[in-house]
């Protein structure tokens, strides 16, 4: 009797390079298609860069187009770093929120790149953060849970970083530049086990670049 093979049907979103403004919705930012560092990719900026940290809220959303993200991997070539004219305390902030539920619900891991090589150990340890926008925000789980939702990653603003987000039910793991081990664990997302649309994601007073995005989707 010959054995019986099962095969798990994987649907993959894919954008070669950079991905097209016409492929998703970003109200809050300047966006537009460029050549950065020999690549071509997808800027976006915050429209309150020069002005007060915050004012524009947490940045803004690129949410895309696409069927709506449950489980899988979420990969991407990222960058990052403080706009011109942009206050102090930016950090150039650049990530992929999933799982939203809207413009200002959704589950976020992003980067803060100038603190990757900071000559002050506590910043280089608030390089990678995980967030759960609106009622679980950056502030709330540093202050609640120091360290828990917050790493370390070499990271350099500006340059092209390797990002890969691995998500099943309510865990996601953040891999950068190609680490066999992830920099960033989170075992209890706090949306729950939901599913929504995926979104580039610029951070207030930052410029970021997002290119060849790879979306691999399981049950």
């Amino acid at each position: 009797m010959k054995p019986i093979l099962c095969f798990l049907t994987i649907s993959i979103g894919a954008f070669a390079q950079a991905v097209p403004p016409s492929s998703f919705d970003a109200p809050k930012l300047d966006a537009s298609v460029v050549t950065y560092k020999g690549k071509p990719a997808t800027r976006l900026v915050d429209k309150a860069a020069t002005g007060p940290l915050g004012q524009d809220g947490n940045g803004g959303l690129a949410l895309l187009k696409q069927a709506p993200f449950h489980n899988g991997t979420i990969e991407v070539q990222v960058a990052g770093q403080p706009a011109s004219g942009s206050p102090e305390a930016a950090r150039g902030f650049v990530g992929i929120a999933f799982r939203a539920q809207g413009t200002s619900k959704y589950e976020l891991i992003y980067l803060r790149p100038t603190n990757g090589r900071a000559d002050d150990m506590l910043r280089r340890n608030h390089s990678v953060q995980y967030e759960a926008e609106p009622d679980w925000p950056w502030s709330r789980l540093r202050d609640q849970t120091p360290g828990v939702y917050e790493s370390y990653a070499d990271l350099e603003p500006g340059a092209w970083t390797s990002y890969k987000i691995v998500v099943k039910g309510l865990r996601a793991e953040l891999y950068v530049n190609g680490a066999k081990q992830p920099c960033l664990i989170v075992k209890d997302l706090k949306l729950g086990d939901v599913s929504g649309p995926i979104a580039l994601w610029v951070g207030p007073g930052s410029e970021a670049w997002f290119a060849d995005l790879k979306v691999t989707r399981e049950p």
